[in-house]
C-alpha cells in the first residue's frame, strides 16, 4: 500500500487513513443512536477502557495489559448484555424500517425519485387534526416519506385507504376500537391504524408531554419519520422529527412543517438544523420555569 508520510517511527499509509475514517463514522453513528439515553455513559466508559488497553499494550506493560485483556476477552458478551435495547433499535433501523416495495426499489436502482411522495394532499389531514384538537381528542399520526413502515403497520390493523377527514375522525373517535394507537400514512394513504410505536429513552422530557409524545419521539428516533401528535388534555398539536419536538403549533405551522419534511432531500439530516429542535429546548426551559 502507498506510503503517504512518516511521523517518527509511524508510517502512515492510505489504508490507515481510510481505516480511521470508517471507524470515526461508525463511532459517530453509534453515538447518535445512543444520544439522550443512559447507555451513552456506559458506552463512553467502555470505549475509554478499550483505548487504555490499546495504550498499555503498545507500551508493553505486560501485567496491566493481561488484566485489561481479560475484560476485553468477554467484551462482546458484555456489549450484548449492556446494550441490548440499543442493538435491537439499530437492527430495526437498518432492517425493518428500511424495507421498500418493488416499485421503490426499481426507482432507486434507476436513480429516479418518486414525485408522488411530494404531491400529498394535506388538506384532509390538516382539517381532521384541527377538528381533533378543537374537541380535545388525542391522536398520533406517523407520516412516512420513504417506506410504508411494515414492521410497525403489522402491529396494528391494516387499512390501505385514501386519506380523508371523516375516516381519520372516525378512527380517533374515543368510542372507536381503533383510536388507541397510531395511524401510519404513506403515499396519500392510511396504511394502518392502532399501531404500536416504540417509546423514547430520553430523560429530559418536559412533564407536559404525555405517553403519546414519548411514543412520537421514539418513533421519530427509530424510523426517521415525521410524527404528528394531538394532545388529549390541551388539544395542542405537535410534530416530532429525529428525536426533537415542535410543540403547540398552529395549522399553518403544521402544514409548513409537513411540507418541509416531504420536500426535504433524502441526504439531508435535519436533526441539527430543523426548527423542531430549537422549539423543544424552549419548551424545556419554559417547563423548568
Amino acid at each position: 500500500m502507498t506510503l503517504l508520510f512518516q511521523i517518527g517511527f509511524l508510517e502512515i499509509k492510505l489504508v490507515d487513513i481510510i481505516d480511521i475514517g470508517l471507524v470515526s463514522i461508525l463511532l459517530f453513528q453509534i453515538y447518535k443512536l445512543m444520544r439522550g439515553s443512559v447507555a451513552i455513559k456506559v458506552f463512553l466508559g467502555f470505549l475509554s477502557l478499550y483505548l487504555t488497553f490499546l495504550v498499555v499494550r503498545a507500551a508493553q506493560m505486560e501485567l496491566l495489559s493481561s488484566i485489561l485483556g481479560q475484560f476485553m476477552g468477554v467484551g462482546v458478551i458484555a456489549v450484548i448484555i449492556l446494550f441490548q435495547p440499543e442493538i435491537r433499535k439499530f437492527l430495526l433501523l437498518i432492517g425493518k424500517t428500511t424495507s421498500v416495495d418493488r416499485e421503490t426499489l426499481i426507482n432507486n436502482l434507476l436513480g429516479r425519485r418518486d414525485k408522488n411522495i411530494h404531491k400529498a394532499d394535506l388538506t384532509p389531514l390538516i382539517e381532521a387534526v384541527k377538528s381533533l384538537g378543537g374537541s380535545n381528542t388525542g391522536a398520533l399520526i406517523v407520516l412516512s416519506r420513504n417506506s410504508p413502515l411494515k414492521f410497525y403497520a403489522e402491529s396494528g390493523d391494516l387499512i390501505d385507504a385514501h386519506i380523508s377527514k371523516r375516516l381519520l375522525l372516525a378512527i380517533f373517535n374515543k368510542n372507536s376500537p381503533l383510536h388507541d394507537g397510531a395511524v401510519i400514512l404513506y403515499r396519500n394513504k392510511i396504511v394502518a391504524a392502532r399501531c404500536i410505536l416504540p417509546l423514547t429513552d430520553q430523560e429530559n422530557i418536559p412533564a407536559l408531554f404525555g405517553l403519546r409524545h414519548r411514543a412520537a419521539l421514539g418513533m421519530s428516533e427509530t424510523s426517521g419519520s415525521l410524527v404528528l401528535v394531538v394532545s388529549e388534555e390541551t388539544g395542542e398539536m405537535s410534530l416530532a422529527r429525529n428525536g426533537k419536538m415542535m410543540h403547540n403549533l398552529s395549522t399553518q405551522e403544521l402544514r409548513s412543517g409537513i411540507n418541509r419534511y416531504l420536500q426535504e432531500p433524502e441526504s439531508t439530516d435535519p436533526a441539527d438544523k430543523s426548527e423542531v429542535g430549537s422549539a423543544t429546548d424552549k419548551d424545556q426551559e419554559a417547563a423548568q420555569v
